[in-house]
């Protein structure tokens, strides 16, 4: 008998993706900003209340554009998560600016809003809020904090899309805020990402950013007569065949999100009683917050007991992952200033979390073998 293989991702088709890629390809017209891109950009426009959304290759570019826009200057500061991606950092280290880490709150793994006021320096210009797993940051202790010392606010926003804190949608609460469609995110083109911006002041040169520095966007509106280079910026555009499928997968928004809350509440639901027994932690939702569904994670009581179990569901066809290497303790990070105790609460659940398979094709059937495999880690 053939044992059934569960991968962490398998990123599926879910609506008319192929005829959109197909319909792209007999407009001729692949490059960026066809009509699929326009298309995108005006559903999350209208779904976020935002100013604008421009499409990006990646969300790491969307952080760039966000850097770009912020004019950082050298010796700059930034306060970010240290439990986060590499990107939430790097955008800004690439303009000259400095990585101020913070620690995580042990609940929802977020930024330490408590820490705020103690790394605020004169040279601090942004925080960078980062809604780990889907689950909003307390915006409402940041948002007054960042209003207090004149800081700009960039969500890093590339598990939350359609999330919320307190009825507001996460993304929103910022002058920016970027987005993710990599292949493990909830709404996917294999590679790609978005600027949102809530800033309406922020618009124009945020286009003129994304077309390498020129007014070519002008242009093709017919505001100016030629194009021409007016400010730095780089090639952020994605292909329209990229856009295609981004807009089928969005599309179906309701669907796919209503499907991973389902999953969500049935791991809940399967796992619930079993992690208390083991010392174990599920992801925590505070009341006031509508998650977005993007990851679920066991919070293990070591680093061995994390490592067993992944060994463990490796040996029942089941993929399990652990996730970021806190920055402060990174060697580049190290380099900015880090030292390892500094962020406990991040340095601890770094070493005991693992994620479980989520993604939106996966079956009833699949999920119970997932519950079935890590509730028979108690007798190992």
């Amino acid at each position: 008998m053939t044992l059934l293989q569960i991968p962490f991702n398998r990123p599926a088709f879910v609506g008319r993706e192929q005829e959109y890629v197909t319909e792209a390809v007999a407009r001729g017209h692949l490059s960026g900003d066809g009509i699929f891109t326009r298309r995108c950009s005006a559903l999350l426009v209208e779904a976020l209340g935002a100013a604008q959304a421009l499409l990006t290759t990646n969300c790491t570019h969307a952080l760039e554009m966000a850097a770009l826009l912020l004019d950082l200057q050298p010796g700059d500061e930034v306060i970010v998560p240290t439990f986060t991606f590499v990107s939430s950092v790097n955008a800004f280290v690439l303009r000259g600016a400095i990585p101020v880490f913070t620690d995580i709150r042990p609940d929802t793994l977020n930024l330490d809003e408590r820490q705020l006021d103690a790394l605020i320096t004169p040279r601090t210009r942004a925080i960078v809020p980062v809604h780990y797993a889907g689950i909003g940051c307390e915006m409402n202790v940041i948002v007054p904090v960042a209003r207090k010392h004149g800081l700009a606010i960039v969500e890093d926003n590339a598990h939350g899309l359609f999330g919320s804190y307190r009825g507001q949608l996460l993304g929103s609460f910022g002058a920016m805020s970027t987005l993710s469609f990599h292949e493990t995110k909830n709404f996917t083109c294999g590679e790609g990402g978005a600027l949102v911006l809530n800033d309406p002041a922020l618009v124009a040169r945020a286009e003129i950013i994304r077309e390498k520095g020129t007014n070519r966007s002008q242009f093709f509106r017919g505001q100016v007569d030629k194009y021409t280079w007016v400010d730095v910026g780089s090639s952020y555009l994605p292909s329209d065949i990229l856009a295609a499928i981004l807009y089928g997968q969005l599309e179906r928004r309701p669907a796919i999100q209503a499907r991973r809350q389902l999953l969500f509440e049935r791991y809940e639901k399967g796992l619930g009683d079993w992690a208390p027994q083991v010392g174990a932690r599920l992801p925590v939702v505070p009341v006031h917050v509508g998650p977005a569904y993007h990851i679920f994670y066991l919070l293990m009581p070591s680093l061995a007991a994390r490592q067993a179990m992944i060994a463990h569901l490796g040996t029942c066809g089941v993929s399990s992952v652990f996730h970021y290497v806190p920055l402060h303790s990174s060697p580049m990070g190290m380099r900015f200033g880090g030292r390892l105790g500094t962020c406990p609460v991040a340095e601890s659940s770094s070493d005991r979390l693992l994620r479980l398979p989520f993604y939106n094709s996966m079956t009833d059937a699949e999920q119970d073998h997932v519950i079935d495999a890590v509730r028979r880690f108690v007798s190992d």
